[in-house]
């Protein structure tokens, strides 16, 4: 079953002292691109979130953020006593001033609060690789859900190529026919006399050139290898890429041969049905 590389999934942690919400949302892309948005007292576990990402989600654009909310429980930043009596000390010699108003102007000055640096907790850190894990399933559910969903477009868009197809099966002896009639005119026309067996051996020659059997064949082959990879157990949009690309080969190679206005007019809804195919495709895992 095919995977799309669009995707979301969101979980929202409730620990003692706080609230931590993980999310992570992919677009399309050829190779996997990981942004990944954590606090600073996470980061030396961002090449292990980066691997587990990697392994699940493969490719696509993706950005990974961990937002931290503070419960109040904990306070990071304290006021740095001695600095600020030295800078009360130093301004009381300046301006004439009560206590109240130096404290006011001192803990404005640089270095008046210091920050602790909040050491990195494992116990939290594994409710926090518990919620990755919860965020990567929800985002798996997602692209698989949408993988349906583009599957069914697909499978539309074979169905509505492989019946083009038929009818230029059908329509194939009425061309050669065709074919056969206007060169026959033509040379009527010249009013010049001619060898008549020479001239049934270059027309046999010419409708062989014409011939599409092997296209129709090998078209044909090629829309049931795409079906069958659509209902295969791993999503390849690689390999989807590279069928399409023959079947494209098949479509361009018929058309070319085609000399006949109503079967290119077939030919040009069959690219028009393998375009969507491959823009659809671009969004496949």
């Amino acid at each position: 079953m095919i995977q799309s590389m669009t995707g979301y999934g969101k979980t929202v942690l409730q620990l003692s002292s706080k609230k931590i919400t993980i999310e992570i949302k992919s677009l399309n892309s050829k190779n996997l691109d990981l942004n990944v948005r954590i606090p600073s007292y996470y980061r030396e576990k961002e090449l292990s979130i980066r691997k587990n990402i990697g392994k699940v989600l493969v490719r696509g654009k993706v950005d990974f953020s961990i937002y931290v909310e503070d419960n109040g429980g904990e306070v990071s930043s304290k006021i740095n006593s001695s600095v600020v009596s030295e800078y009360m000390n130093q301004l009381n010699d300046i301006v004439d001033a009560d206590q109240v108003e130096l404290l006011k102007m001192a803990v404005r000055l640089p270095d008046a609060l210091k920050t602790e640096r909040e050491e990195l907790n494992e116990e939290e850190w594994s409710e926090i690789e518990k919620g990755i894990s919860e965020v990567l399933e929800k985002i798996v559910k997602y692209r698989e859900d949408e993988g349906k969903a583009l599957c069914k477009d697909f499978e539309l868009r074979l169905v509505n190529i492989s019946n083009l197809l038929e009818k230029i099966i059908e329509m194939d002896p009425q061309r050669v026919k065709h074919v056969k009639e206007k060169l026959k005119k033509s040379v009527a026309e010249l009013e010049a006399e001619i060898d008549q067996n020479r001239f049934e051996q270059e027309l046999i020659y010419y409708i062989e050139k014409l011939d599409i059997t092997e296209e129709k064949v090998r078209l044909k082959n090629h829309l049931e290898y795409f079906k069958k990879e659509l209902d295969g157990q791993f999503s390849n949009g690689k390999k989807l890429g590279f069928i399409s690309q023959e079947i494209g080969r098949e479509v361009n190679t018929i058309g070319s041969k085609a000399n006949f206005a109503e079967m290119q007019k077939l030919v040009v809804q069959m690219k028009d049905e393998l375009e969507k195919i491959k823009e659809q495709n671009l969004n496949v895992l």
